[in-house]
């Protein structure tokens, strides 16, 4: 590849490159054209829209997630309530054993959980 003989070193004044921004904000002009046209590259141009556009000083960081915040709560929402209904089938199968246990102990005449109660 050969250089460039005659190759110059040009600078943009302010009010052009912020003439040029408003024309690129207006959709006047594409950057791809506004770098052919002006032999300027497209990052220049980019640098450009970052430091003179109107939205340049107020741009926001856009955090893209795999899941939203929305969706996970809902999601802990749906475990909760199956967690939720496990418990109270326990609570049911509780409570259905210590009535055979109180009624078991009636028919034998034993206290059945003295008898085969856990030793704690």
């Amino acid at each position: 590849m050969k250089k460039k003989e005659n190759h110059q070193i040009r600078h943009f004044s302010e009010s052009f490159k912020r003439e040029k921004v408003k024309e690129l904000e207006g959709k006047n002009i594409t950057v791809l054209q506004l770098s052919r046209v002006y032999e300027v590259s497209q990052t220049a141009i980019y640098k450009w829209i970052r430091k003179y556009s109107r939205y340049g000083e107020k741009r926001e960081r856009v955090v893209v997630e795999k899941e939203s915040e929305s969706y996970r709560t809902y999601q802990l929402q749906k475990k909760i309530a199956e967690l939720e209904r496990i418990i109270g089938q326990k609570e049911v199968e509780v409570s259905y054993l210590e009535k055979v246990v109180e009624v078991g102990s009636k028919l034998m005449g034993e206290d059945l959980k003295k008898k085969f109660g856990s030793q704690s």
